[in-house]
């Protein structure tokens, strides 16, 4: 530029300028609109593959420590059940009424805090095979938001190989997958 507010332009400096102030047209401007489309997309699905991997873990853990507090309760109700017994027993071998009257309230109480003891077991036990459901429910949804990010993935991979090709066909590839990978995660977004 002269001081008379003169331009002199080069070819390329003339093809910058063209770039910035229009539209990208043609192959290259449609892939670039469905690549950062695709991009997009795969970044949220790549998180909520994450998230829903991390909630199957969470959840399998709690399965697993309420599986474990429902063993420790049929534990106790095994000790009951042989404190249970052991009176019991002793109720048959003895004579005086007073000491068969002391088994037999022993007895009662021990059958009411086995049967208290067995649904709490029984509860557990319950939540524990929830969580699991849960977790493998969470399971199946990662793999369909991974199955969504990978399709898209390919997508983005094809119109790479469209724009360097320049073939239309490979940018008609490019959708498809790219269609693929939201049907997948339209589907993991309904939980299917």
């Amino acid at each position: 530029m002269s001081g008379n507010h003169f331009h002199v332009h080069g070819p390329h400096d003339h093809e910058l300028e063209h770039a910035a102030h229009h539209e990208p047209k043609g192959l290259a401007g449609q892939l670039a609109v469905i690549t950062a489309v695709l991009a997009t997309l795969g970044a949220f699905f790549s998180y909520m593959g994450g998230a829903t991997q991390a909630n199957a873990g969470l959840f399998k853990n709690n399965a697993a420590i309420t599986k474990t507090e429902a063993a420790n309760r049929w534990n106790y109700f095994q000790a009951k059940s042989s404190k249970q017994n052991l009176a019991e027993f002793a109720l048959d071998l003895t004579a005086s009424d007073e000491q068969k009257a002391k088994y037999r309230e022993k007895i009662a109480r021990y059958e009411t805090e086995k049967n208290e003891i067995k649904a709490q077991a029984e509860k557990l036990e319950a939540e524990s095979t929830e969580w699991d459901r849960r977790s493998d429910d969470q399971l199946h949804l990662h793999h369909r938001w991974a199955q969504a990010t990978t399709a898209l993935q390919v997508g983005i991979a094809l119109a790479a190989i469209a724009l360097l090709t320049k073939r239309r066909w490979m940018e008609y590839a490019t959708l498809g997958a790219g269609a693929i990978g939201i049907g997948l995660g339209i589907a993991a977004w309904l939980h299917v």
